[in-house]
């Protein structure tokens, strides 16, 4: 397992976890599998959505002498209504489900209090105004109840909103293929990055629908954050670890939450770390949704490799990032690679291999100018 930093928060967070929603029918043995497994292979981020007491005994059980090794979480708004799953704003509410989650968890604090799925713009001013969600999760923080704030939330610009307003230390929001050509999603991400706001990434298989082979499907907009898509036909054997390997690639993502219903849904996301790097190729899948723009760098490391060393698709991600807003960060990352943009010498290979025609040598020339 690799690890990342969680934007400024100083946690170290697993590159993959795993979402629990998908968990929560199956035996509580199985369960307990499931979240064991995920543990003892470094995963140590769990996301737990659902706030029923059964399911959250059946996690507590499972992470049972782990919880110094877990990042837990909890989201304020997820509730219960005759046995499901409902989104309640009631703070009335809200409090009485953290504090049985604490008592449940055998816990005195977690480490992520997420304002929960924020959609629309009503929603965000309700938990927004005074004496809301946003003013109990920093009561939480200042009381060291939550270590740190996050939200969960589907729009692209909420979440600009929400990550230049400096309330949150963590978004999760859906990043995903499908969202690929999203108009504010690099927007979205060089935002974070900038303001030191730790990006998780949920529906890295956009519901699962990424991975459904020689079907035609659509996408509605909840699962890419973007229009609703018109039903597109997947092209045989999409694999996981390419869309894992897709998203570890953007800007400023801190770790990925598929949701996982079993031992082999596990596994094969696990497998991410020891399959070829034809399991991880995934610049056919860009042209199957033909949500790819010509001439922009997606990150593939097909350029490579370059008789320099240069790190082309990490110099080029920094150029990106700075597109949005230069930060010391940003310099200092460029200032301590080994090679440099004016180390091109122009050679063109890198051009040539390119599936997406990006100009790198001119591309190079102006990070140059921008970085040194």
């Amino acid at each position: 397992m690799e690890y990342r930093k969680l934007g400024k928060t100083g946690l170290e967070i697993s590159e993959i976890s795993i979402g629990t929603e998908y968990l929560e029918k199956i035996k509580r043995e199985d369960l307990g599998e499931v979240i064991q497994k995920a543990i003892a292979n470094g995963i140590n981020f769990i996301d737990i959505l659902y706030n029923f007491d059964n399911f959250l005994e059946q996690i507590s059980k499972a992470i049972q002498g782990s919880r110094d090794k877990i990042i837990l979480n909890h989201h304020l708004g997820s509730s219960e209504l005759d046995g499901k799953y409902n989104k309640d704003r009631s703070m009335k509410k809200i409090k009485e489900h953290f504090e049985k989650y604490l008592e449940i968890m055998n816990t005195d604090y977690v480490d992520i209090a997420f304002i929960h799925f924020v959609h629309t713009e009503d929603e965000f001013d309700e938990c927004w105004k005074e004496g809301g969600v946003k003013d109990f999760a920093l009561q939480l923080k200042k009381e060291g109840k939550a270590r740190f704030v996050g939200l969960s939330i589907h729009r692209m610009d909420l979440a600009i909103k929400v990550a230049e307003s400096g309330d949150v230390d963590v978004i999760m929001i859906q990043i995903n293929l499908a969202n690929h050509a999203h108009p504010q999603r690099q927007e979205m991400l060089a935002t974070c990055e900038k303001h030191g706001i730790g990006v998780i990434a949920m529906k890295p298989f956009a519901g699962g629908k990424l991975l459904q082979p020689n079907k035609s499907v659509s996408f509605p907009d909840y699962l890419t954050a973007f229009h609703e898509m018109p039903e597109k036909k997947i092209s045989e054997g999409v694999k996981a670890t390419q869309c894992l390997h897709y998203i570890l690639n953007q800007i400023g993502i801190s770790t990925i939450v598929p949701g996982v219903a079993n031992i082999d849904e596990l596994e094969d996301c696990l497998s991410y770390y020891t399959v070829s790097d034809e399991k991880l190729d995934y610049t056919n899948l860009l042209k199957d949704f033909e949500e790819y723009v010509t001439g922009e760098c997606v990150y593939c490391n097909h350029c490579q490799p370059c008789p320099e060393d240069i790190d082309i698709a990490s110099i080029f991600r920094l150029y990106d990032q700075a597109q949005i807003g230069q930060t010391d960060k940003i310099q200092e990352t460029y200032t301590t690679m080994c090679a440099k943009a004016s180390d091109c010498i122009e050679c063109g290979d890198c051009e040539e291999r390119c599936p997406f025609d990006v100009e790198v040598i001119e591309k190079m020339k102006e990070a140059a100018t921008l970085f040194e």
